[in-house]
């Protein structure tokens, strides 16, 4: 399947094949995007916060309480906004588009 990222200032987009199954921060790193993923996935942070596409937003299962709770600590929150840890890719998505918030920062220089 195909993951789109647009950059912060929606001036790049990289597109890059992803497997079902895959979690979404993962590809995120592999393909150099700025998410640091602090606590490495274990939802006790918010640095892989992303925006997913209107449009894509509907085939993600829902965020659950904790991870609403998390968001909260994230700038430039959108309705539309989740945590790329908590996004496993599924069969059956042709692709994904998530746009990396402005205030995203990778601390470990990925």
């Amino acid at each position: 399947m195909k993951i789109r990222f647009i950059s912060a200032n929606r001036d790049t987009i990289q597109e890059v094949e992803a497997q079902p199954g895959d979690r979404l921060l993962d590809v995120a790193q592999a393909s150099g995007q700025p998410l640091e993923g602090t606590c490495e996935g274990q939802m006790a942070c918010s640095t892989c916060h992303v925006i997913v596409a209107e449009e894509d937003f509907a085939k993600l299962p829902p965020a659950s309480a904790d991870e609403d709770d998390l968001l909260d600590l994230a700038a430039h929150v959108t309705r539309t906004s989740r945590l790329a840890c908590q996004i496993t890719l599924e069969a059956g998505w042709n692709s994904l588009t998530v746009r990396i918030p402005s205030e995203a920062r990778d601390m470990q220089g990925r």
